[in-house]
């Protein structure tokens, strides 16, 4: 009965979206061949394509439609996607990550998803991070988020503020106070952003939904104390653009810094340390809020079986069995409540990326995002090796707005 409902729900919108698409990609991804069967075609990377197969049986078993699990090369999804569903090629269904809907939504290569009274089934971020303008557009099934990582043994307690988290690590004794990574001149805006939202500069202006503005939110006084703290940081030689992935990684692993701030693909690196997830102790006074990655199933505008489509994501990509297998396939937080507090319970150290992660940021996806990086970490960068903070910042902000046409 529910699924019934959900489909009578879907029907407008996959019509009209059927009915609007030009070509078929329920197409061979290769020849773009029209499928006159009524078959899915669903991209996926090699990670998850084993969890989407079984969802895949289970929809044929139930529907009789049938689904072709084609693997593509993560790195290759989105351009492919973006080239290839234009001319009525591609797959009905694409995985990937939410902050591509900007892109996908202006070149008109991705439909909106009923969700109906599934969406609150959903870690309230994941759906945040796949709404725009009032609709959502992907099916999400994993979130991710950078934290505090402490090793207990050299710091058994976690620190509120920067400061405490510096003295903390002086009092310990280790080469470094706190591991903040850069890349050299090109900086790391995304691992630097916690400290940035901590003085209340955010990148761009959200809105009451949550969703993102083209208002650039990251200049005024606000920016400019951040920029001030970086400087200062970078003098006393807490923070350093040397101190690259790589590095951080090696001197935490080597017991050289009680915490570092990192997400959980570097876990595996610190096997053997006692660990801790904390909340990104704040630099500015306001909460410390990261940056959150979505992880999500997109729909195609071309595709010709849209309503099907729109069934098998919202009836069986979104169990908990399925958002069960997709975790421990890959290792990050569900974004199904359920599976989220089951993986929780389990591993502690999921538990703390997701409880930071609840009260972190989308990565915004707005098309306005593409003008910001280039200026972004270069200039934190800048800064941190002695550059005036306030004029290159301001700077920064005035560049970035030429560019974005504010």
């Amino acid at each position: 009965m529910r699924r019934s409902i959900l489909l009578a729900a879907a029907l407008g919108t996959t019509l009209t979206l059927t009915a609007c698409s030009g070509g078929g990609s329920g197409a061979d991804p290769t020849t773009g061949s029209e499928d006159t069967t009524g078959a899915l075609t669903v991209w996926v990377d090699e990670t998850r394509k084993a969890a989407v197969t079984d969802a895949a049986e289970a929809f044929e078993a139930e529907t009789g439609t049938e689904v072709d699990i084609v693997q593509k090369n993560y790195e290759e999804i989105r351009a492919d996607f973006l080239a290839q569903v234009p001319t009525g090629k591609g797959p009905d269904i694409t995985v990937g990550a939410h902050d591509w809907l900007g892109e996908f939504t202006t070149n008109g290569v991705v439909a909106p998803l009923e969700l109906g009274d599934k969406a609150a089934e959903f870690e309230p971020v994941s759906i945040e991070a796949f709404t725009l303008d009032g609709q959502v557009y992907g099916l999400p099934y994993a979130t991710e988020n950078i934290a505090l990582i402490r090793n207990t043994a050299l710091a058994p307690a976690a620190p509120a503020t920067w400061d405490e988290a510096v003295a903390f690590g002086q009092a310990a004794g280790t080469k470094f106070p706190i591991l903040v990574q850069s890349d050299g001149a090109k900086g790391d805006p995304y691992t630097h952003y916690p400290f940035q939202t901590s003085f209340g500069a955010p990148v761009f202006a959200q809105n009451e939904d949550g969703s993102y503005s083209s208002e650039l939110a990251m200049g005024g006084p606000e920016g400019q104390a951040f920029a001030t703290w970086l400087g200062a940081q970078g003098a006393a030689g807490v923070l350093s653009q040397d101190t690259t992935y790589d590095i951080a990684v090696e001197a935490f692993k080597n017991g050289e810094s009680p915490f570092i701030v990192g997400g959980p693909w570097m876990i595996e690196s610190f096997e053997g340390l006692n660990l801790a997830i904390d909340p990104i102790p704040t630099a500015g006074g306001q909460t410390a809020q990261p940056f959150v990655g979505v992880q999500g199933f997109y729909l195609s505008a071309q595709s010709d079986n849209a309503l099907v489509a729109n069934d098998f994501l919202v009836n069986f990509l979104s169990t908990e069995e399925a958002q069960t297998a997709l975790y421990k396939a890959g290792n990050r937080p569900p974004a199904l409540t359920a599976s989220a507090n089951l993986a929780a319970e389990a591993d502690p150290i999921i538990a703390g990326f997701r409880a930071v992660g609840a009260d972190a940021l989308p990565m915004p996806s707005i098309p306005e995002m593409a003008s910001v990086w280039s200026f972004w970490g270069v200039t934190e960068a800048a800064i941190v090796g002695g550059a005036d903070p306030i004029t290159t910042w301001d700077k920064m902000v005035a560049d970035i707005q030429a560019a974005i046409g504010s």
